[in-house]
């Protein structure tokens, strides 16, 4: 839909910029209201949720989601596309999660891809993570379990990302030795990690949503790709539920260490995020010395 006006009139020149504002209320109240209007839906105040890395507010029972624009090279139109293939095949499969109800384009200032999902009233995760009992920790991790297991089966190729291959997926390594990125790359290129299956590829404690009757739901798929399952088992064990014991318990079993420290390993050092993820989480410190090995074994005392 073209307009003969700009509603959204802050300029934006790249990333920087960009980050500055995706979250502010008064810059993407004027789209968002324009959007809920082009749908038919009510208006309501505006709340900022979460933020990721797009526009996302509640406005009354709704989510609208406003992609970054693709103009500056952000990938709005493809994770779009990305999101509603996965909500779809997600429902299909009994996932629970938020039902899509509308979705478009808009032409403005900028090129926007948007969505509006009906709003699931409950908790994020990291809220509540750190009042949970043991038990409890342990059956939100046995239900995500099973959510996953839904969810981790075979597919169609929905957007044509190559988790090993493309290079923009190895940027997040940048920082690392490198002695320790060119061992990492040899050793991706070399082996076969497994059949590929649909992963929601960011199943962190923002993504999971716990209700009022402590229903586990997931939002937010964006980052969904194809891959081996352990790209999802590794992010899980590592960023969500930084190893946690109860957590760990729940989702993975009765598990061994030096298997799971395996699932682990493999899994970081495929995942887009998997650099970031291990430094943010300081579960390694960097230095010249550092080698996969030393990594392998990091992430086994972490588990043992």
């Amino acid at each position: 839909m073209k307009l003969t006006k700009n509603v959204f009139t802050t300029e934006i020149d790249g990333w920087d910029t960009y980050c500055k504002i995706f979250h502010s209320i008064s810059v993407w109240e004027p789209l968002v209201n324009f959007i809920l209007e082009k749908e038919n839906l009510p208006v309501s105040e505006i709340e900022n949720l979460t933020p990721g890395s797009n526009a996302v507010f509640k406005s009354g029972n709704y989510v609208v989601k406003i992609f970054a624009p693709k103009e500056f090279g952000f990938y709005g139109d493809a994770e779009d596309k990305t999101e509603k293939f996965s909500l779809n095949f997600a429902q299909s499969r009994g996932v629970p999660v938020s039902k899509l109800v509308a979705h478009g384009e808009v032409k403005d200032k900028y090129d926007f891809f948007y969505m509006i999902l009906e709003y699931i009233n409950g908790t994020e995760l990291w809220q509540v993570s750190e009042k949970l009992s043991d038990n409890e920790k342990f059956d939100i991790a046995r239900r995500l379990r099973e959510i996953t297991d839904l969810m981790n089966i075979p597919c169609e190729d929905f957007n044509g990302i190559d988790i090993i291959h493309d290079e923009d997926r190895h940027k997040r390594w940048a920082n690392y030795p490198e002695r320790f990125r060119n061992e990492r790359l040899e050793y991706i290129k070399s082996r076969d990690f497994g059949e590929k299956v649909f992963i929601h590829g960011d199943l962190c404690d923002d993504n999971i949503i716990i209700d009022n009757k402590g229903e586990v739901y997931i939002i937010d798929f964006a980052d969904a790709v194809l891959a081996p399952i352990c790209y999802e088992h590794a992010h899980i064990a590592c960023y969500t539920f930084n190893f946690d014991k109860s957590y760990l318990r729940g989702y993975f079993g009765d598990y061994k260490a030096d298997e799971l420290a395996d699932i682990c390993f493999n899994g970081m050092l495929i995942h887009a995020y998997g650099g970031d993820i291990l430094t943010e989480m300081n579960t390694v410190k960097l230095s010249e010395e550092i080698s996969l090995s030393d990594l392998r074994k990091i992430l086994y005392d972490k588990i043992k």
